[in-house]
Formats: structure tokens, C-alpha cells, sequence
């Protein structure tokens, strides 16, 4: 199977293959080969546009939801040939697509907006270039259940980290945070999970700002080890409806995109801040709000032995650091300790998920998602008629 994602800090397409053996409960699952590959930055600058409701038109996001099916088509082949595999040797692909907009909530305004979510990289094209199978829009039928379409790797991490003997989380910092815990019953109907706020969205954000794009993200945390935390600023973003919310719940560009980080600018410009006292604040406010959000929905719950963690924030060594010094004595362990990639975890989430979907395995969280029943999410875009893994179950 090949997993295709690009995440909210819409850095490029992350592409997996993975060897499966098995569905459901009996999965057993192989990282075969990884990479990224970056957005040029054309596309990544027109996918931003299109994610801002200030600047997106129609026809660009018409445009674009082809464009990005090419793009996450040619990361497919591309990771194929690296791998030295053929097109014939893969079974099937789910892809995430790239999320550009995303309103899980009811809202309460007279011209209330229908709980809906967008992502983009149109699987019909992914299907006709690579002639295989694809699986993609996961998202959807879980909110069309009542749900909020997110987050979705938890049903994966319960797959992969579950133990009998202790209650673990896995927590994923991409550009936005999020944690899964599973209970040491291994009840799959007692996970929970939720996004804990932003990952290392601001911090990037903060980062490209100041760098005028130079530089994209904060590299080990050095800029962070170097200044120190601004009590003002900290304590205005800590103030931050979302982090003490409840779950379930989950967030996006939406909340923590390029909006918050011009509000953190200007108050940064306000009290006169230094550089790295201004990345140092806002990774203090990134560590501390998930520290935050064990303190007040996991550890009053659960009997938590060990935090696994993954994702992009796992480089940055400041923030990791400052993370177990706030979570002790808990023990913190990275997604390596298990033999898994970091990096290659949410692309490989896609391709399990496929396999779930054309299997027939509902694989949403009801209690994560707030969905009203389990049910089978993507929608399954044929490659070849005569592909011989098509419905095979």
C-alpha cells in the first residue's frame, strides 16, 4: 500500500509504503520506504490562498484540486521507483489529499454553515496516472455520522502502540498537536483523543516571518535555547479559548494559521521582543498548552504510564526537552524507540486506513470524533478494472 498525506503546515506530499498483512485487529504492518517531497513554492504559496477565505476564489480551488491530484500522483510513482518497486506490485493508495479548509462545528450565527471539511488532490487523477486503486476524503463520512472528520491516525496508533499492560499515549506533533490514548484494557471503544492546539504551526510560522521564507522552521530549537520567554506574551496565548476546550475536539489553520501568527507579531512589535525571545515564548506556549491539556483531560482519567511521541516537533529539541521536563515523571519516549519513523507515521496512517476501507472495517473513533456510530470512511476510486486486489474481501 502506498499512504499519501500533506498536513496543515502544507510543507509538500508525504509518501509511504507499507506492507500489510492482515486487516482490522490482526494488521500487521512494515514500513517499507518514505520520503518528502516538497511543495514547490508556487503551489505551496496558491494552496495558502486557497485555505484563507480572505483570498481563495472558486476557480482557483477548482484549478488547484487537479493540480495537487498530479502532484500527489507523481509522489506515488516517484516513491515507487525509489523503492525499486513496480506500479504492478502495489495493491492500493490512500491519500489525505491537502486539507484547505475545515468546519467540523454547527455554528451558532442567524447564517449558521453546515458542519463540512475540504481536502483537495483529486483521487480520479491519482487513479488514472498510477493505474492503482485509490482510497481517499476519509474525512467525510465521519462528520455525514455526526462526527468531526478528525482527527483519524488514533484508530492507527491503537493498531500499532496498544499493550495489554499499560496505559500509553501517542501523541503526534505536526503543525497542529494531538494526542491518543489507549487505555490498558486495549477497549478499542474506550480511546480517546483529541488535538491538544498548535504543534509546530506557530513556531514555523513565526520562523518564515522573521527569515522573510529563508528559513522554514526552528532547526533543533536553537533559537528557542537562546531567548527567553516574555511573561506578557505568554500568558495572552495561553489565554486561548481553544487549549483549556474540551474534548472532543480539533482544530487547524483555521485557528492557529497565518492570522494568529500576525496577532503574535504585532504584540511581539508591542513590547519591543527580540527574535529568539519571541520563538522562545511561542515554543514555551506550544510545550506548555500540551502540558496543559494532560493536566486537565488525561492525567485526572488515566493511569498514564508513557507518552510516545512523533512527528516533526520530535526535531526540535527545545521543545521536546521542555515537554519532559513538564510531564515528568511520566516516561517519554519518541516513535523510534518502537522502530517506527517519526517523519513516515501519518503517511503510513493513509495506507493503513485504505486497507481498513476496502476490507470493510469501519475505522473512525466514535468517541474520539463524536461521531454517532462506527463507520467505513474514503471513497474507493478504481484503477485498473482488471486490478486483482479491487474488492478482493
Amino acid at each position: 500500500m502506498i499512504g499519501l498525506v500533506s498536513g496543515t503546515s502544507a510543507d509538500g506530499v508525504d509518501a509511504a509504503i507499507v506492507n500489510i498483512k492482515g486487516f482490522g485487529l490482526n494488521s500487521k504492518v512494515k514500513l517499507v520506504d518514505f520520503q518528502t517531497f516538497p511543495y514547490p513554492a508556487k503551489i505551496k504559496k496558491e494552496i495558502l490562498k486557497a485555505s484563507s477565505p480572505d483570498s481563495s476564489r472558486v476557480d482557483q480551488i477548482c484549478s488547484l484540486n487537479f493540480l495537487l491530484g498530479k502532484v500527489f500522483a507523481e509522489a506515488a510513482l516517484k516513491i515507487i521507483k525509489k523503492s525499486k518497486l513496480k506500479k504492478r506490485d502495489i495493491a492500493l493508495i490512500g491519500s489525505h489529499g491537502q486539507t484547505i479548509y475545515h468546519m467540523p462545528h454547527q455554528s451558532s450565527k442567524k447564517n449558521a454553515k453546515t458542519p463540512s471539511t475540504l481536502q483537495i488532490g483529486e483521487p480520479s487523477i491519482i487513479a488514472e496516472m498510477t493505474g492503482i486503486t485509490t482510497v481517499s476524503d476519509f474525512r467525510p463520512r465521519d462528520i455525514a455520522a455526526g462526527g468531526m472528520g478528525a482527527p483519524l491516525t488514533p484508530y492507527v496508533h491503537y493498531l500499532l502502540f496498544r499493550n495489554k499492560k499499560e496505559t500509553r499515549a501517542v501523541h503526534n506533533i505536526g503543525g497542529i498537536s494531538n494526542v491518543t490514548v489507549i487505555p490498558d484494557n486495549n477497549d478499542i471503544d474506550k480511546v480517546i483523543a483529541f488535538d491538544t492546539g498548535p504543534g509546530n504551526m506557530a513556531i514555523d510560522g513565526i520562523i518564515s516571518k522573521l527569515t522573510r521564507n529563508h528559513k522554514k522552521y526552528d532547526e533543533r530549537g536553537e533559537w528557542a535555547s537562546k531567548g527567553k520567554v516574555d511573561k506578557r506574551l505568554f500568558d495572552i496565548l495561553m489565554n486561548h479559548p481553544y487549549i483549556t476546550k474540551p474534548p472532543p475536539k480539533s482544530t487547524g489553520r483555521e485557528e492557529f494559521g497565518n492570522h494568529f501568527i500576525d496577532r503574535i507579531l504585532k504584540i511581539a512589535q508591542k513590547y519591543n521582543m527580540s527574535d529568539n525571545d519571541l520563538v522562545s515564548t511561542v515554543t514555551a506556549f506550544t510545550s506548555d498548552s500540551i502540558i496543559l491539556n494532560y493536566k486537565l483531560f488525561v492525567l485526572p482519567r488515566f493511569n498514564l504510564s508513557r507518552i510516545i511521541f512523533g512527528g516533526g516537533g520530535t526535531k526540535n529539541l527545545t521543545l521536546l526537552s521542555w515537554l519532559k521536563k513538564g510531564l515528568a515523571p511520566l516516561s517519554i519516549h519518541t516513535m523510534e524507540d518502537y522502530h517506527y519513523s517519526s517523519d513516515a507515521l501519518e503517511a503510513m496512517a493513509f495506507g493503513i486506513l485504505a486497507n481498513e476501507t476496502i476490507s470493510g472495517i469501519p475505522n473512525n473513533l466514535p468517541l474520539v470524533t463524536g461521531a454517532k456510530k462506527k463507520t467505513i470512511l474514503g471513497k474507493i476510486v478504481p484503477g485498473k478494472l482488471k486490478n486483482p486486489f479491487l474488492f478482493q474481501r
